[in-house]
């Protein structure tokens, strides 16, 4: 690997404000590791080699004149295509957005670019964020690098596939029900879901608008706590952003775990989770406690219903966000004599199995006659999971579990099933219903030699304690 393209987010940063590495360096290093596997990986839908020399040019241009061009000045970054750039097309990996070019930018675009990041490229995911495995995409599927017959996980498999191949190191992601947690631990990659609100979705394309949150992939928890540090605190241009300062995670990451208790999550550990994932799990939280922390099991017991209750909330608010892709105002249209026909054309062409199969479940589960059934009470069950999450909380700082209970699947294994897919999931759903922060951090691998993740839990607004704990597990790793 070019020496650009071989440090951390952070290093690499500190050598490109130092002047001792250029931005430009960095770049063109990243961009030859694009070029060597790309055709293999297919992380990317679209990779904007021209806008990023041009970028990585005028943060050089700035150290040259002896300016600081920000905390992640020169460092490559991908970004999840469903995410807004203003005049790069963004597709949602569906062809109903074909053509498409947003006239504005993200939240977190606009503060990568504040703090001096390349953006490189959109990566691929399931189309609409919806799947487990980045197989869902119009433009095909991504492969995992650590082993090309696998799937990279999903839905931001693009993004997770980038860091881990060496394209960038660092990437954006949205977590839904476990979309950045999930590919990270298949991959073998860090990826952090913050508090929800804790990071704007202002420019993020709608799936589910109470789950999805934006977070980073990164190869260290470093880099991910540096992305974090940038891209969160406040956004008055979205309604749930929380009224606070950016997140500070950088400066607390060797605090270490010393007097903290965490609790291992019994019903995450049972029935469905393959032995060398639990075996792992069991590993890092002998490493906390060898750390100083005191470990033991604890319970959520509601966490056994958040597969449920997430496949009728998610669907429900996608039906309701995806009727605004109707052929009229961008994207696709096909032809129909009527317009009601035109949207009927435009939608049954433009959408995807896997998009069309939850548009209906959650129509299904809003209309008239079985929205009490269905989506009232699946409200009432997400109430009942905050309510056991907080009860674990008041005798715990953090929890620990599994990310997925498996390592990664080949591809094509569980396409024809859904349900199966679904279930990859069910570690991860509980805190997109909570609306709390976890991180997946490698930890070793499987019997199969493919990595496995350890996922840490913490309570709103507890990102500085999962870090710390974050890193004590990444320093213990096999």
């Amino acid at each position: 690997m070019a020496p650009g393209a071989a440090g951390t987010a952070v290093s690499l940063a500190a050598a490109v404000r130092a002047g001792d590495l250029s931005a430009t360096e960095v770049l063109e290093a990243h961009l030859a590791s694009i070029e060597e596997r790309e055709g293999e990986v297919h992380a990317f839908n679209l990779v904007v080699t021209e806008q990023a020399r041009a970028r990585a040019s005028q943060i050089d241009d700035a150290v040259s004149a002896g300016n600081d061009p920000g905390p992640l000045a020169g460092v490559p970054v991908a970004l999840k295509d469903n995410m807004c750039t203003r005049g790069i097309p963004t597709t949602c990996s569906s062809r109903i957005l074909e053509g498409w070019h947003p006239p504005y930018d993200a939240t977190v675009v606009t503060r990568l670019a504040e703090a001096g990041a390349v953006v490189v490229g959109k990566t691929n995911l399931d189309e609409f964020a919806m799947g487990s495995s980045t197989e869902n995409s119009a433009f095909g599927p991504t492969r995992n690098p650590a082993d090309p017959t696998r799937v990279p996980g999903g839905s931001s498999g693009g993004s997770a596939a980038a860091v881990a191949a060496g394209f960038v190191p660092i990437a954006l992601g949205s977590d839904t029900g476990g979309s950045i947690r999930q590919p990270a631990a298949l991959c073998g990659v860090v990826g952090a879901k913050p508090t929800y609100g804790a990071v704007s979705r202002y420019g993020l394309v709608a799936f589910a608008s109470s789950l999805d949150q934006i977070g980073p992939f990164a190869r260290t928890v470093a880099d991910a706590a540096a992305v974090l540090d940038v891209i969160s605190g406040h956004d008055p241009a979205d309604s749930t952003s929380i009224p606070q300062d950016a997140l500070d995670l950088a400066s607390h990451l060797d605090a270490g775990v010393e007097g903290l208790r965490i609790g291992v999550v019994t019903e995450l550990m049972g029935d469905g989770i393959a032995p060398d994932v639990r075996a792992r799990v069991g590993e890092a939280a002998d490493a906390l406690e060898r750390a100083g922390a005191s470990v033991d099991e604890a319970s959520v017991p509601a966490v056994t219903y958040g597969l449920s209750a997430y496949y009728l909330i998610a669907p429900a608010e996608a039906s309701s966000n995806l009727a605004r892709y109707d052929g009229v105002r961008y994207g696709l249209r096909a032809d129909g004599a009527t317009t009601g026909e035109m949207m009927e054309a435009t939608r049954t062409a433009g959408f995807g199995d896997e998009v069309k199969r939850r548009i209906m479940l959650g129509t299904y589960a809003l209309s008239a006659g079985y929205y009490d059934a269905y989506y009232g009470k699946a409200l009432k069950v997400r109430t009942l999971i905050i309510a056991d999450f907080a009860a674990a909380y008041d005798s715990h700082d953090l929890l620990l579990s599994p990310t997925s209970p498996t390592t990664a699947f080949a591809l094509g294994d569980k396409v024809d099933d859904p349900l199966l897919m679904y279930m990859n999931d069910v570690c991860t759903i509980p805190s997109n219903l909570s609306g709390q922060p976890a991180i997946s951090v490698p930890f070793g691998t499987g019997s199969d030699g493919l990595p496995v993740g350890v996922q840490v839990l913490a309570p709103a607004l507890g990102e500085t304690v999962m870090f710390r704990a974050a890193a004590v597990i990444e320093d213990a790793a096999p």
